[in-house]
């Protein structure tokens, strides 16, 4: 047991040793770069009217900058717009446009939760609203930013029937937006906007789907006419229920009148009371 003490107590020593060493050594390095700035500051100072026109730079009013000086991003916010003063021998510039962009997100092949194949197509507008986090945080956003779309967008609808997609395809684009947005904002990124523009079914289901909606018009036409019929029988009831015998001979006269006469129809008009003495006989 002393013997593990021990061990343990050199790879302590050994380790602090080298945390001690890595500190002097950035510490070297960032009084190192301090020298040469000031070196490079002084010597852009002698020479300013000739080495101007390379120091300056002018920042669009859409744009950011982000200066990295011996590989260190420079302190502070992003830089710009306006005239922006740099040292061109030790810093490097990173341009990020801050206006919105807009990508096509290239049809996928999407299965529903109830097994239905789709093809859907989006169209995704995003605008970059942190510039250190852009350049610091991932190697190329719009690169990402496209595959992240892609993948929440088969994750999305493959969650939702096809019914759910069909009818609340606003609501799905809604999801779709902020998911990306959660995921995105780590990059300083903000998604304005998702929409959702094409949506293909396979033919055969097409064919299903437009003959299952034809039949359900259909259904729906012969019960209006069905319940148009019954309302108009009521209604003759009633009228009938409210007329004399005289009038009743008198409207039966005038429905007759309407009925139109020609070779194919032939109208005969016999008295009420003669129709009754047949019906009495057979009785």
């Amino acid at each position: 047991m002393p013997g593990f003490n021990s061990v343990g107590v050199l790879c302590a020593d050994e380790f602090d040793a080298e945390s001690d060493g890595g500190r002097r050594s950035s510490g070297a390095v960032e009084v190192f770069g301090a020298v040469l700035t000031l070196l490079s500051a002084a010597f852009i100072l002698l020479t300013f009217p000739l080495t101007a026109w390379m120091c300056a730079k002018v920042v669009q009013e859409y744009e950011s900058v982000v200066i990295f000086r011996l590989g260190r991003v420079v302190k502070g916010r992003a830089k710009g717009p306006g005239l922006l003063w740099f040292i061109p021998w030790l810093d490097v510039i990173r341009n990020v446009d801050l206006r919105t962009v807009s990508f096509n997100v290239r049809p996928q092949e999407v299965l529903t939760a109830d097994g239905v194949p789709l093809m859907v197509d989006a169209i995704v507008f995003y605008r970059v609203v942190d510039p250190l986090l852009w350049v610091m945080q991932v190697q190329n956003g719009y690169q990402a930013t496209v595959k992240l779309a892609q993948t929440t967008l088969r994750a999305t609808l493959g969650a939702n029937t096809l019914m759910d997609v069909l009818t609340h395809w606003p609501g799905i684009a809604k999801r779709m937006e902020e998911v990306l947005y959660r995921v995105s904002r780590l990059w300083g990124v903000r998604v304005e906007r998702v929409e959702l523009k094409d949506l293909t079914l396979p033919v055969r289901l097409q064919r299903c789907m437009a003959a299952e909606a034809e039949a359900a018009r259909t259904a729906r036409a012969k019960m209006i006419i069905a319940e148009g019929e019954v309302k108009a029988s009521r209604a003759l009831m009633e009228a009938a229920s409210g007329l004399s015998s005289v009038a009743f001979h008198l409207r039966y006269l005038q429905s007759m009148s309407s009925v139109p006469s020609g070779t194919s129809v032939v109208v005969c008009c016999l008295p009420i009371e003669l129709l009754n003495v047949f019906i009495s006989q057979q009785d």
